[in-house]
């Protein structure tokens, strides 16, 4: 057996557990995100092997050799890992996804697209009637996306910032990074009905860049409403573009007063009673109702 037919098969099984973590009760879109991650080469979204595999406990455990059946796991594998900059980990990226409702033909952004394994992730499910933007704010990895994503034409891949550029209208915004604030940018681009995917984080992992706190699924109503719930805790990487230290502070104490799961709304004001807000910012506010 070859090297390459051993790491199809190793991608193979991969693919089934991910999509299996990801999507477990839903057959369709279970199948759908097995179906992609089959055909997307881990390999090519990631620097020159042997790699280094992210450990629970920090840091990193590098692969014998540059065999890429050892990047058929679960697991975050660094891209720059003097910066503690990582391909995430699949089933938590993929699920992320997942709960955004990806479909065929939709049209998607992704904000934080870094080497493009997820970006392909998005237009492998948006097929080729869809379209991808990925936005990444280091031009070195937007270059590297860019050439990766080449052979798959519903991509295109920009550098720059995400949070301040007008975005076209999306079905999907996944944000995979940590900001302190919804961006104007981000809101603005949802179709009725669209969904954004975003983490929301403050403070930074002892000894690590690497930001906590929750992930949101905000989901636009109509032109004015937006519903919003929270997904999960998180630790991910900060979104460069979407920080500040006033909005860190608010985050900050929000998140340890905790109550995040009770969120059901944003508000495009900030005009609401203390009471009704888990966390407010200059005309906006994520509220319980």
């Amino acid at each position: 057996m070859t090297r390459d037919e051993r790491a199809a098969i190793a991608r193979h099984i991969y693919a089934r557990h991910v999509a299996h973590a990801a999507a477990a009760d839903e057959a369709g879109l279970r199948s759908a995100l097995e179906a992609a991650l089959a055909v997307i080469p881990r390999e090519r979204f990631l620097p020159p092997g042997p790699w280094h595999l992210a450990r629970l406990s920090g840091g990193y455990t590098p692969t014998p050799d540059d065999d890429p059946v050892y990047l058929y796991q679960d697991v975050p594998v660094a891209i720059r890992p003097e910066r503690h900059l990582n391909n995430g980990q699949p089933s938590f990226l993929a699920g992320l996804i997942a709960r955004g409702r990806p479909g065929r033909g939709m049209k998607a952004v992704h904000v934080g697209t870094g080497t493009g394994y997820y970006t392909a992730l998005l237009a492998r499910l948006a097929g080729a009637e869809g379209h991808v933007l990925g936005i990444e704010h280091d031009p070195a990895l937007a270059a590297f996306a860019a050439e990766a994503l080449a052979e798959l034409p519903q991509v295109r891949i920009v550098a720059g910032d995400g949070a301040a550029m007008t975005l076209p209208p999306a079905d999907l915004v996944l944000v995979n990074a940590g900001a302190v604030r919804p961006a104007y940018a981000w809101l603005d681009a949802l179709k009725v009905g669209g969904r954004l995917v975003l983490p929301l984080t403050a403070g930074p992992r002892p000894g690590t860049p690497i930001t906590r706190g929750a992930v949101f699924l905000i989901e636009r109503r109509d032109e004015g409403h937006y519903t919003a719930r929270c997904l999960s805790p998180t630790l991910i990487y900060p979104c460069a573009g979407a920080r500040d230290p006033v909005a860190e502070r608010a985050l900050a104490r929000a998140l340890a007063a905790g109550g995040q799961e009770a969120v059901r709304m944003l508000h495009r004001t900030d005009a609401l009673p203390d009471d009704r807000c888990w966390l407010r910012g200059p005309g906006w506010c994520l509220a319980y109702g």
